[in-house]
């Protein structure tokens, strides 16, 4: 059990390094491989969180109170003159991470066995996915301030690769872009864990935590509070920190809008729940205001550009600012329920987020844009499976109660009703009425979305011929949107004109193939059992929760 860590981060990398040899060449080869590889860091992933449920102290756990404490902890020496060490562990905070990154990376995987990548060179995007999760799995399970600084850093080079290499036709100026915000975030947190080191003198993250900033000066918490603050919330992202993320998302190709989107924002987020907060505590009371006003107008900011945007993939790229806000405003309360509920929050919009990028690059592929005006509406009426997939994962973002959206964003305001102590009610409450508002204006655009995509009657569009409009989507794919048509192939793939899956009386165009079902369904049933059974996930967040904020972390 003491090595399950190491060899979690292990396994992609030695896949990654496999990849190289001749045999992979082909694509199928290189894309089923990186099926199995991914498919068993899943397998691996579930083994943690099973050795996680054992009862407390059968597997190496230290802290003060059942599942409070990190489990399966490896720790070795790393470059001893410098006192630094190898450091894994997991704990309620980062275990659900952990299984989601590995859940929807394998998802991606296989999403490609059937869509492969536009620009070609499948072996180095199966390599480029598998490097990129053992940086993101290594950053949730790293125990060492260093380790973890390298872990969030390995992430940068693949993802850049990802949307220079195989995104739309900006990808260029997107990926660069994406690689200067995010690397300036960066050059601030290692500022921000330098100044850490040289106060306490170690890089345990352990011992931080279990200190609660004891024998930190205050104006030293501050400066390293804002410094990691300011380089987590670019990759959070935090308005007005956010401009890399809409043309990122817009650019990348599905599978790294996926990956974008519901596991590295959460990178960001993840910081501040295992560094800023616990560490920093006088720091984090400090600025606590500061982030709640940040994080309040970011909800509404992305909502507003959301109910400007005509494309649906920059749309939800923009809903993303405002759903991360909602997880830093949970922070900013201090309490164990604002933190509950940006944990939460993180869960919840990487399933979402997740599906609705897997869901509009279908759009995407069979209509050959995402471009609402160009949709022409009525999708339920020709392609009923797609969408009501689409009507779903939009009413599941939006928060409706009884599915995952809903208890992030409401405990999110419920915190802000009663923050910790010391910080000025009155100034929460109007950050919590301006969240409130801003949940109302993320129902207005998802639901704009709906009448003008999925329902109504499909409106001809200019340049399309009149006879498409009631053929259906093969018709419609014929006018050139970038995008060639594909007329050949099995029943139940894209471009099938026969078998299960087609639209009656649409032409013949493929409605949701059985590989997609294979890719989505899986995040359709965990969307409704976490919100129909919330307890699912806060049982296991809600210990290591209670553990940073101990008896000696109080606000002043």
């Amino acid at each position: 059990m003491g090595r399950l860590l190491i060899v979690l981060v292990a396994v992609p990398l030695l896949g990654a390094a496999a990849l190289t040899m001749p045999a992979f060449r082909t694509r199928g080869r290189a894309v089923a491989f990186g099926t199995a590889v991914s498919g068993l860091v899943l397998a691996l992933a579930l083994a943690v969180a099973a050795a996680f449920a054992l009862p407390y102290g059968h597997v190496g756990s230290t802290g003060g109170g059942p599942g409070a404490g990190m489990r399966l902890q490896t720790d070795l020496s790393w470059i001893p003159g410098l006192g630094l060490r190898f450091h894994l562990g997991v704990d309620g905070i980062s275990l659900p991470l952990v299984v989601l990154t590995a859940l929807l990376t394998f998802l991606c995987f296989v999403h490609l066995t059937r869509h492969p990548p536009e620009g070609g060179r499948p072996r180095a995007l199966v390599c480029t996915l598998l490097v990129l999760e053992v940086g993101m799995i290594g950053t949730f399970l790293a125990l060492d301030l260093l380790l973890f600084f390298v872990f969030f850093e390995v992430v940068l080079v693949p993802m850049y690769f990802v949307i220079a290499v195989w995104g739309g036709t900006g990808r260029r100026a997107a990926a660069v872009k994406f690689i200067l915000y995010t690397l300036l975030g960066s050059v601030v947190l290692l500022i921000g864990l330098l100044v850490i080191w040289a106060q306490a003198g170690t890089l345990d993250m352990v011992a931080l935590a279990g200190r609660h900033g004891a024998g930190m000066p205050r104006s030293a918490q501050i400066l390293a509070f804002l410094a990691i603050g300011a380089g987590l919330a670019v990759k959070t992202p935090m308005w007005p920190l956010h401009a890399w993320l809409p043309d990122a998302h817009t650019e990348a190709p599905t599978v790294g809008s996926v990956l974008l989107a519901g596991v590295l924002l959460k990178m960001g987020s993840y910081g501040f729940a295992r560094v800023a907060v616990p560490m920093l505590p006088e720091g984090a009371a400090a600025l606590a205001p500061w982030l709640g006003a940040l994080a309040v107008v970011g909800i509404v900011y992305g909502s507003l550009a959301c109910l400007a945007q005509r494309d649906i993939k920059r749309m939800i790229a923009y809903s993303s600012v405002g759903h991360m806000g909602f997880v830093l405003l949970g922070f900013a309360t201090l309490t164990p329920v604002g933190m509950n509920a940006a944990l939460f929050g993180n869960v919840a919009h990487g399933l979402i987020t997740g599906l609705l990028f897997f869901l509009v690059g279908a759009v995407k592929e069979r209509y050959g844009t995402a471009d609402m005006a160009r949709l022409g509406g009525g999708m339920l009426g020709r392609m009923p499976h797609l969408g009501s997939l689409l009507t779903f994962g939009c009413i599941a973002s939006l928060g409706l109660p009884g599915l995952a959206g809903f208890w992030g964003e409401m405990l999110a305001l419920l915190g802000a009703f009663r923050p910790a102590a010391g910080l000025p009610r009155p100034l929460f409450l109007v950050f919590m009425a301006v969240g409130g508002a801003g949940a109302v204006l993320t129902a207005a655009y998802f639901l704009r979305l709906l009448s003008r995509v999925t329902h109504g009657v499909h409106r001809a569009v200019p340049g399309e011929p009149e006879a498409a409009a009631g053929r259906g989507v093969a018709a419609y794919r014929a006018v050139p949107q970038g995008i060639p048509a594909r007329t050949a192939g099995r029943a139940g793939e894209i471009g099938s004109f026969g078998g299960t899956g087609q639209v009656g009386g649409t032409g013949g165009a493929v409605d949701v193939t059985a590989r997609e079902w294979a890719a989505w369904m899986p995040l359709v049933v965990l969307i409704v059992l976490l919100g129909l059974w919330p307890k699912t996930l806060l049982a296991v967040t809600t210990p290591a929760v209670q553990a940073v904020f101990g008896p000696v972390m109080v606000v002043p």
